[in-house]
């Protein structure tokens, strides 16, 4: 049976469009009516998630949580959230209504199964919330972390991208990121910040990427289509 994914967008909003764009991609389609029902509440307006997280911001879990019930509200089956960051503040988005969400720090942990030890390219204030330290520790998986320089780094280059600098020098500081962790042990890197994606691609690395935002989308993508149970 197909179900309709709700979508706490807008953070930022490029991560947004870039997300839908990959359930398109991932949706074996003939038609327009094979593809997937997003509702999608695309609110720049959130607070800073980062800031928050920091000591620094005001709580964006209240506004995440009324964009949760006006989704259900709206019909939505399931919720889901194209932001890494976004997850620290999961209990207030849940606490707002009775539809599951389906994490991308869960999904794409699971896609990191196999290997022992995960890079994990994550900005100050996810790896603040220890979201991916505690995930791949339930699931066996060693995480390698940026040191506070490369966290600073890609921090820095997430509000670069975002603010639409996607040149080849942004891409080369991301890679230089990417290649430290590998150096340090890593046998995949997890683009854990919905911005990496968008200038770190598989072919500049020597170990599998994974795309938190990619994994998202085919979870998506599958869950509206009914070929995958939700959580």
């Amino acid at each position: 049976m197909r179900k309709r994914a709700g979508v706490l967008g807008g953070m930022g909003p490029d991560t947004t469009v870039d997300f839908m764009a990959k359930v398109i991609a991932a949706t074996p389609a003939q038609q327009d009516q094979d593809h997937a029902r997003l509702l999608v509440d695309q609110n720049p307006h959130v607070p800073n998630r980062q800031a928050a997280l920091l000591g620094d911001g005001e709580d964006p879990g209240p506004v995440m949580a009324a964009m949760a019930a006006g989704l259900e509200q709206a019909g939505a089956d399931f919720l889901v959230m194209p932001c890494n960051t976004a997850h620290a503040f999961a209990p207030a988005v849940l606490g707002a209504v009775s539809i599951p969400l389906v994490s991308i720090i869960d999904v794409t942990v699971d896609a990191c199964v196999g290997f022992e030890a995960a890079g994990v390219m994550a900005t100050a204030g996810c790896l603040e919330a220890q979201l991916y330290q505690e995930a791949f520790a339930k699931a066996g998986i060693t995480p390698v972390l940026p040191d506070e320089t490369e966290i600073t780094e890609i921090s820095q280059l997430a509000i670069e991208i975002k603010l639409g600098r996607r040149g080849p020098d942004i891409a080369a500081r991301m890679q230089v990121v990417a290649e430290a962790l590998v150096a340090r042990g890593a046998q995949v890197l997890v683009a854990a910040c919905t911005e990496i994606p968008l200038v770190l691609h598989a072919s500049m690395i020597d170990v599998p990427l994974v795309s938190s935002t990619d994994v998202l989308a085919a979870a998506t993508a599958e869950i509206c289509a009914g070929r995958r149970p939700l959580p």
